[in-house]
Order: structure tokens, then C-alpha cells, then sequence
């Protein structure tokens, strides 16, 4: 059983299960024809109704995938089995706490810093450039927030475990 929820809309989520190999959405049996036109690009007939649909981008991290039907974008946050057992036991909240600091992966040289205090972030979001290796590795925000403050400059070396920057 899957739930998927359209983000940027106020469609509510759907119910979306396989059984036999075939979709079921919301306890309805989904007719469909569906044919793969190219690597992540398909042709769909359901209700008489020709669909193309493209995958943009697929996250498996956070559960999201950016299609492309006709022309119109829809962002599709997923939750499996698993995600929705914790929903229901009220452990959801949990896998989404609040990150209050972002540490150093590894040991390195900080060769770049993108933001500076005050800045409103959100996940997935470019903060620093830790070389590391001979390899310049991206940090990225690890969620939403606001920068309170940076505790590295540009040219410092960082051990791993190391705080980089703190959230408010």
C-alpha cells in the first residue's frame, strides 16, 4: 500500500495498492493502458483520455517525484507501508525533528561557504564546499531552517564531527 500526495495542490492523498500486478487507487480497480515511450517517458490511456507523462526527477531519499503530464508539473510526495505504520503509531514526527547543526562528515579543508547568518534555508539547499581527498564534497542543508551561526571560515581545516554551521 502506498499513500501519494499531490504537494502543490489541495487534492487529497490517494490510496494507491497493487494487487495482481495491477493498480487499485482509493479501493477502485484503475484501468489503464500504459506503454513506455523512452527511458522515464510514457503514454497512458485510462477513460478514454490520452496521458504523456514524464518522470523528472525521482528522490528516493524523500519519498518525492516531479512528473510531467501534458505539460503540467506535479511534485508527488510517496509513503510506503512503513511510512505510514509509523504515521499511525504517531512516530512521524519523529523521522522529521529538527536539525539543529550540521557537522563535518569528514576530515578536510573548507574551501567554499555559500550562506551567512540570517539566511533562511531549505533542505537540499548548497552551504559549504569541504575538500577532502583531493574531492570537493558539497554539504547541503539537511533541513529547513534559518542560519544562526557559522563556526568555520574559508581555508580551515575541520575534523570529522566537527560543527560547520548551527541552526536556529
Amino acid at each position: 500500500m502506498y499513500t501519494a500526495t499531490l504537494t502543490n495542490t489541495e487534492t487529497p492523498p490517494v490510496n494507491i495498492d497493487f494487487i495482481n500486478g495491477q493498480p487499485v487507487v482509493n479501493g477502485e480497480s484503475f484501468n489503464w493502458d500504459l506503454v513506455k515511450l523512452a527511458d522515464r517517458i510514457f503514454h497512458i490511456l485510462h477513460n478514454n483520455q490520452s496521458f504523456t507523462a514524464e518522470v523528472l526527477e525521482f528522490n528516493t531519499a524523500d519519498k518525492t517525484v516531479s512528473l510531467k503530464v501534458n505539460g503540467h508539473i506535479h511534485l508527488v510526495q510517496l509513503k510506503d507501508r512503513f511510512d505510514l505504520l509509523l504515521e499511525k503509531m504517531g512516530m512521524s514526527t519523529v523521522a522529521s525533528s529538527k536539525v539543529n547543526e550540521l557537522k563535518a562528515p569528514m576530515p578536510g579543508l573548507i574551501v567554499g561557504i555559500s550562506v551567512q547568518p540570517g539566511d533562511v534555508i531549505h533542505k537540499g539547499d548548497s552551504l559549504l564546499i569541504l575538500e577532502a581527498m583531493k574531492m570537493e564534497n558539497l554539504l547541503k542543508a539537511p533541513g529547513d531552517g534559518t542560519v544562526k551561526n557559522i563556526r568555520v571560515g574559508k581555508g580551515d581545516r575541520v575534523e570529522k564531527g566537527q560543527v560547520l554551521v548551527e541552526f536556529a
